[in-house]
């Protein structure tokens, strides 16, 4: 048995993600997209999640501005639409990162993608998880981000935290979940990806198993 805190948090997370999760069925995006986007198109968009590789591991994400016409005011992960130049999605979640958020691919450890989220605005979004080091000096793009932060994954992944909600819309209802952390509202299509990224992971069972005091490990 090998100590949690001297195997590097990356070879945790594949290990979690290559085990996955056979008990829970993913969420593939707001269960009214069917409905809603029948006929259209769906354009392909990369997000980073991000694990930042502290003790207690955290989660880096960022809260658009306001005055922005989509999106104002909501957290989100580093991303955005694939461009036609990109690769590959896990090359979009790059190029998106450095944009958004000064974050450099040379800091990045990609460990893999996860399922796609469908959103009812016609997009199909890729998680892409990699691990970067604590305490980068990140700078927002001030016309996309306007703050950078982290949550802790004991916080994000815990299942005593998520609150699913509902609101009504175009006619119908739609449901969505959210979770509260650091001053800010999570909720919509990043907290549905963070939901099943975390049950991926087996982090829904148990939301401190990244930490470095969680135990040992085979």
């Amino acid at each position: 048995m090998n100590s949690i805190a001297t195997v590097p948090l990356e070879q945790r997370i594949a290990a979690r993600l290559e085990a996955g999760s056979v008990d829970f069925v993913l969420h593939d995006g707001d269960a009214e997209w069917q409905t809603l986007a029948a006929g259209t198109p769906m354009a392909d968009a990369g997000v980073l999640c991000a694990f930042v590789d502290r003790p207690q591991p955290t989660v880096l994400l960022t809260r658009r501005p306001s005055h922005m016409r989509k999106h104002s005011g909501q957290v989100a992960f580093p991303g955005g639409r694939q461009d036609p130049e990109d690769e590959d999605i896990i090359a979009t979640a790059l190029r998106e990162a450095r944009e958004e958020v000064g974050l450099h691919s040379h800091h990045v450890s990609i460990i893999g993608t996860v399922p796609f989220y469908r959103t009812v605005t016609n997009y199909r979004v890729t998680p892409v998880l990699a691990v970067i080091p604590p305490d980068l000096e990140l700078v927002p793009q001030p016309s996309e981000v306007a703050r950078i932060f982290e949550v802790r994954c004991d916080h994000l992944f815990d299942p005593a935290m998520q609150r699913q909600q509902f609101v009504e819309w175009q006619g119908g209802t739609r449901h969505y979940w959210e979770v509260h952390a650091d001053g800010e509202r999570i909720w919509g299509a990043t907290a549905g990806m963070l939901r099943n990224i975390g049950a991926l992971l087996g982090l829904d069972a148990d939301p401190c198993a990244l930490n470095c005091d969680a135990g040992a490990m085979p």
